[in-house]
Protein backbone atom coordinates (compact mmCIF):
# COMPACT_ATOMS: atom_id res chain seq x y z
CA UNK A 1 0.00 0.00 0.00
CA UNK A 2 2.50 2.13 0.93
CA UNK A 3 4.33 1.63 -2.62
CA UNK A 4 0.98 2.35 -4.09
CA UNK A 5 0.58 5.77 -2.23
CA UNK A 6 4.02 6.73 -3.20
CA UNK A 7 3.31 6.40 -7.13
CA UNK A 8 -0.32 8.03 -6.79
CA UNK A 9 1.34 10.79 -4.88
CA UNK A 10 4.49 10.69 -7.50
CA UNK A 11 2.35 11.34 -10.53
CA UNK A 12 -0.47 13.94 -9.48
CA UNK A 13 2.21 15.99 -6.94
CA UNK A 14 4.86 18.36 -8.29
CA UNK A 15 6.77 16.17 -10.65
CA UNK A 16 4.02 15.44 -12.76
CA UNK A 17 3.38 18.81 -12.70
CA UNK A 18 6.90 20.27 -13.52
CA UNK A 19 9.09 20.44 -16.76
CA UNK A 20 10.62 17.25 -15.38
CA UNK A 21 6.88 15.59 -14.97
CA UNK A 22 5.71 12.65 -17.44
CA UNK A 23 3.79 14.75 -20.27
CA UNK A 24 7.58 16.08 -20.73
CA UNK A 25 9.40 12.71 -20.23
CA UNK A 26 7.46 11.15 -22.87
CA UNK A 27 8.16 14.23 -25.19
CA UNK A 28 11.23 13.94 -24.80
CA UNK A 29 11.87 10.01 -25.19
CA UNK A 30 9.67 10.32 -28.44
CA UNK A 31 11.91 12.74 -29.58
CA UNK A 32 15.41 10.34 -28.79
CA UNK A 33 13.29 7.61 -30.52
CA UNK A 34 11.64 9.56 -33.56
CA UNK A 35 14.73 11.09 -34.73
CA UNK A 36 17.09 7.87 -35.20
CA UNK A 37 14.40 5.53 -36.26
CA UNK A 38 13.71 7.97 -39.09
CA UNK A 39 16.83 8.28 -40.01
CA UNK A 40 17.76 4.21 -40.70
CA UNK A 41 14.54 3.98 -42.77
CA UNK A 42 15.87 6.98 -44.57
CA UNK A 43 19.46 5.41 -44.83
CA UNK A 44 18.49 1.94 -45.01
CA UNK A 45 15.56 1.16 -46.89
CA UNK A 46 16.76 2.39 -50.22
CA UNK A 47 19.84 -0.11 -49.70
CA UNK A 48 17.57 -2.74 -48.97
CA UNK A 49 15.62 -2.40 -51.67
CA UNK A 50 18.64 -1.97 -54.67
CA UNK A 51 20.42 -5.18 -53.37
CA UNK A 52 16.95 -7.11 -53.31
CA UNK A 53 15.97 -5.95 -56.18
CA UNK A 54 19.04 -5.97 -58.35
CA UNK A 55 20.47 -9.33 -55.30
CA UNK A 56 24.15 -8.66 -55.64
CA UNK A 57 25.95 -8.34 -51.94
CA UNK A 58 22.44 -9.16 -50.20
CA UNK A 59 24.66 -11.37 -47.42
CA UNK A 60 27.61 -8.98 -46.89
CA UNK A 61 25.17 -6.06 -46.15
CA UNK A 62 23.14 -8.29 -44.36
CA UNK A 63 26.11 -9.99 -42.31
CA UNK A 64 27.43 -6.40 -41.67
CA UNK A 65 23.70 -4.64 -40.37
CA UNK A 66 23.47 -7.99 -37.82
CA UNK A 67 27.07 -7.12 -36.20
CA UNK A 68 24.37 -4.07 -34.36
CA UNK A 69 22.72 -6.91 -32.97
CA UNK A 70 25.66 -8.15 -31.07
CA UNK A 71 26.88 -5.06 -29.97
CA UNK A 72 25.26 -4.65 -26.42
CA UNK A 73 23.61 -1.16 -26.39
CA UNK A 74 24.45 -0.28 -23.17
CA UNK A 75 28.47 -0.47 -24.50
CA UNK A 76 27.84 1.20 -27.54
CA UNK A 77 26.10 4.69 -25.99
CA UNK A 78 29.21 4.28 -23.87
CA UNK A 79 31.43 4.47 -26.62
CA UNK A 80 29.48 7.07 -28.08
CA UNK A 81 29.87 8.81 -25.33
CA UNK A 82 33.50 8.65 -24.47
CA UNK A 83 34.04 10.44 -28.06
CA UNK A 84 31.70 12.67 -28.67
CA UNK A 85 30.68 13.32 -25.04
CA UNK A 86 27.50 14.70 -23.44
CA UNK A 87 24.32 15.50 -25.74
CA UNK A 88 22.63 14.06 -28.46
CA UNK A 89 24.79 12.75 -30.73
CA UNK A 90 25.82 9.48 -28.72
CA UNK A 91 21.88 8.50 -28.11
CA UNK A 92 21.48 9.05 -31.47
CA UNK A 93 24.19 7.28 -33.13
CA UNK A 94 23.61 4.16 -30.82
CA UNK A 95 19.90 4.34 -31.82
CA UNK A 96 20.79 4.35 -35.26
CA UNK A 97 22.59 1.55 -35.18
CA UNK A 98 19.65 -0.61 -33.31
CA UNK A 99 17.65 0.32 -35.83
CA UNK A 100 19.15 -0.84 -39.01
CA UNK A 101 19.84 -4.47 -38.72
CA UNK A 102 15.80 -5.10 -38.82
CA UNK A 103 15.13 -2.86 -41.52
CA UNK A 104 17.79 -3.59 -44.08
CA UNK A 105 17.05 -7.89 -43.20
CA UNK A 106 12.98 -7.17 -43.99
CA UNK A 107 13.78 -5.36 -46.95
CA UNK A 108 16.01 -7.23 -48.54
CA UNK A 109 14.01 -10.03 -48.03
CA UNK A 110 10.56 -8.78 -48.61
CA UNK A 111 11.81 -7.92 -52.45
CA UNK A 112 13.96 -10.88 -53.09
CA UNK A 113 10.71 -13.18 -51.73
CA UNK A 114 8.54 -11.31 -54.77
CA UNK A 115 7.44 -14.30 -57.08
CA UNK A 116 10.02 -14.73 -60.36
CA UNK A 117 7.10 -15.13 -62.27
CA UNK A 118 5.24 -11.49 -61.10
CA UNK A 119 8.89 -10.28 -62.09
CA UNK A 120 8.74 -11.92 -65.64
CA UNK A 121 5.36 -10.77 -66.19
CA UNK A 122 6.69 -7.57 -65.78
CA UNK A 123 9.32 -7.78 -68.01
CA UNK A 124 7.12 -9.46 -70.60
CA UNK A 125 4.98 -6.00 -69.96
CA UNK A 126 8.06 -3.92 -71.30
CA UNK A 127 8.34 -1.96 -67.42
CA UNK A 128 12.09 -1.25 -67.10
CA UNK A 129 13.87 -2.58 -63.93
CA UNK A 130 13.15 0.76 -62.00
CA UNK A 131 9.44 0.50 -62.68
CA UNK A 132 9.46 -2.87 -61.70
CA UNK A 133 10.51 -1.84 -58.19
CA UNK A 134 8.65 0.56 -57.85
CA UNK A 135 5.05 -0.36 -58.98
CA UNK A 136 5.49 -4.71 -57.77
CA UNK A 137 8.54 -5.06 -56.26
CA UNK A 138 7.89 -2.30 -53.41
CA UNK A 139 4.41 -2.94 -53.15
CA UNK A 140 4.35 -6.37 -52.59
CA UNK A 141 7.34 -6.20 -50.02
CA UNK A 142 5.66 -3.28 -48.54
CA UNK A 143 4.24 -5.93 -45.16
CA UNK A 144 7.19 -7.46 -45.07
CA UNK A 145 8.88 -3.68 -44.82
CA UNK A 146 7.07 -2.33 -42.42
CA UNK A 147 6.98 -5.48 -39.97
CA UNK A 148 11.13 -4.80 -40.21
CA UNK A 149 10.26 -0.91 -39.34
CA UNK A 150 7.94 -1.91 -36.43
CA UNK A 151 10.62 -4.39 -35.03
CA UNK A 152 13.06 -1.45 -35.10
CA UNK A 153 10.83 1.25 -33.50
CA UNK A 154 10.36 -0.78 -30.86
CA UNK A 155 13.68 -1.88 -29.83
CA UNK A 156 14.68 2.02 -29.79
CA UNK A 157 11.72 3.08 -28.11
CA UNK A 158 12.71 0.36 -25.21
CA UNK A 159 16.43 1.18 -25.35
CA UNK A 160 15.86 5.07 -25.25
CA UNK A 161 16.05 5.09 -21.42
CA UNK A 162 19.75 5.19 -22.02
CA UNK A 163 19.69 8.69 -22.79
CA UNK A 164 19.65 9.51 -19.15
CA UNK A 165 23.09 7.80 -18.71
CA UNK A 166 24.54 9.90 -20.68
CA UNK A 167 22.87 12.99 -19.34
CA UNK A 168 19.79 13.19 -21.32
CA UNK A 169 16.36 13.47 -19.87
CA UNK A 170 13.78 10.83 -21.15
CA UNK A 171 11.70 7.98 -19.43
CA UNK A 172 14.84 6.99 -18.53
CA UNK A 173 15.76 9.72 -16.32
CA UNK A 174 12.92 8.59 -13.51
CA UNK A 175 14.55 5.90 -13.54
CA UNK A 176 17.83 5.74 -13.16
CA UNK A 177 17.04 8.61 -10.65
CA UNK A 178 15.02 6.42 -8.56
CA UNK A 179 18.29 3.42 -8.79
CA UNK A 180 20.41 6.23 -7.46
CA UNK A 181 18.73 6.48 -4.30
CA UNK A 182 18.17 3.42 -1.82
CA UNK A 183 15.49 1.45 -3.76
CA UNK A 184 15.56 -1.23 -1.19
CA UNK A 185 14.62 0.81 1.64
CA UNK A 186 12.61 4.24 0.34
CA UNK A 187 9.01 3.31 -1.21
CA UNK A 188 9.52 6.70 -2.98
CA UNK A 189 12.54 5.19 -4.65
CA UNK A 190 10.75 2.15 -5.91
CA UNK A 191 7.45 4.07 -7.07
CA UNK A 192 9.85 5.87 -9.65
CA UNK A 193 11.56 3.17 -11.13
CA UNK A 194 8.73 1.43 -11.11
CA UNK A 195 6.58 4.42 -12.86
CA UNK A 196 9.31 5.31 -15.08
CA UNK A 197 10.02 1.46 -16.44
CA UNK A 198 5.34 0.89 -16.47
CA UNK A 199 5.72 4.43 -18.83
CA UNK A 200 8.05 2.77 -21.15
CA UNK A 201 6.71 -0.47 -21.71
CA UNK A 202 3.21 1.24 -22.11
CA UNK A 203 5.04 3.24 -25.01
CA UNK A 204 6.55 0.24 -26.26
CA UNK A 205 3.32 -1.57 -26.73
CA UNK A 206 1.71 1.86 -27.75
CA UNK A 207 3.71 2.26 -31.20
CA UNK A 208 3.41 -1.55 -31.75
CA UNK A 209 0.17 -1.75 -31.89
CA UNK A 210 0.14 1.65 -33.93
CA UNK A 211 2.58 0.69 -36.59
CA UNK A 212 1.00 -2.50 -36.71
CA UNK A 213 -2.30 -0.62 -38.18
CA UNK A 214 -0.51 1.11 -40.58
CA UNK A 215 1.32 -2.12 -41.11
CA UNK A 216 -2.25 -3.80 -42.06
CA UNK A 217 -2.97 -0.74 -43.66
CA UNK A 218 -0.91 -0.73 -46.37
CA UNK A 219 -0.87 -4.62 -47.00
CA UNK A 220 -3.22 -5.70 -50.41
CA UNK A 221 -6.35 -7.18 -49.50
CA UNK A 222 -5.10 -10.12 -51.30
CA UNK A 223 -2.14 -10.79 -48.93
CA UNK A 224 -4.27 -10.69 -46.02
CA UNK A 225 -5.13 -13.62 -43.99
CA UNK A 226 -8.55 -15.10 -45.21
CA UNK A 227 -10.20 -14.37 -41.91
CA UNK A 228 -8.99 -10.44 -42.07
CA UNK A 229 -10.48 -10.15 -45.23
CA UNK A 230 -13.99 -11.77 -44.61
CA UNK A 231 -14.46 -9.38 -41.83
CA UNK A 232 -13.16 -6.60 -44.11
CA UNK A 233 -15.92 -7.59 -46.48
CA UNK A 234 -18.45 -8.65 -43.66
CA UNK A 235 -17.58 -4.67 -42.48
CA UNK A 236 -18.00 -3.52 -46.06
CA UNK A 237 -21.65 -5.36 -46.59
CA UNK A 238 -22.95 -3.79 -43.80
CA UNK A 239 -22.04 -0.07 -44.54
CA UNK A 240 -24.26 2.32 -46.48
CA UNK A 241 -23.28 1.99 -50.50
CA UNK A 242 -21.73 -1.66 -49.65
CA UNK A 243 -22.81 -5.10 -51.02
CA UNK A 244 -26.43 -5.56 -49.53
CA UNK A 245 -27.13 -2.39 -48.31
CA UNK A 246 -30.19 -0.64 -48.81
Amino acid sequence: MELLREIVRWLAGEPYLSMDGVPTLIVEHLAYSIVPTAAAVAVTLPIGLWIGHANKGGLVAINVANVGRAVPSFGLIILAFMAFGFGFVPVYITLFALAIPPILTNTYVGVREVDREVRESAEGMGLTGWQILRQVELPLALPVIMSGIRTSAVQVVATATLAAVVGLGGLGRPIINGLSQNVQASASARAIVLVGAAVVALLAVAVELGLGRVERAVTPQGMRPPAERALQHAAQAGRPGGDGSL
